[in-house]
């Protein structure tokens, strides 16, 4: 079994947690934080992503690195949630590190910007005072 697959049982569990689909806050995590609104599950995220970076900077001094693991388990679990809210799946993400596959982290960078460029040279309306 893959780990494609096990992320996506695991969004489908997320999905099936939604309030509106039948999710219990009383009973269900994710579905309390998903009732909270965005705030609530983007406060998660941030606090996973510090734990984890501080639980990179213990393994650096000594400390264990499974724990990087754990908090690295608990932050992608945030972000999966953040990912069904916005009607989006595992396989999204996993589709875009295919698609950057071989390109350099500068290259994707220097795309970026341009792409950004071009998006902005797009919004600009003709005869509009910039």
């Amino acid at each position: 079994m893959s780990s494609n697959d096990s992320l996506a049982r695991l969004a489908a569990v997320i999905e099936g947690r939604k309030p509106q689909n039948g999710g219990d806050p009383d009973k269900s995590y994710v579905a309390r934080l998903l009732s909270k609104g965005p705030d609530a599950f983007l406060k998660k995220i941030g606090e996973e992503a510090t734990e984890v970076v501080m639980a990179a900077k213990d393994a650096e001094h000594g400390g264990d690195p499974s724990r990087i693991v754990s908090e690295v388990a608990d932050l992608w679990f945030h972000c999966m949630i953040a990912l069904a809210h916005h009607g989006l799946a595992p396989a999204d993400v996993i589709a875009e590190l295919e698609r950057r596959e071989g390109t350099s982290g500068i290259e994707e960078k220097a795309l970026r910007k341009v792409r950004a460029r071009e998006h902005e040279a797009i919004a600009i309306v003709p005869g509009a005072k910039t």
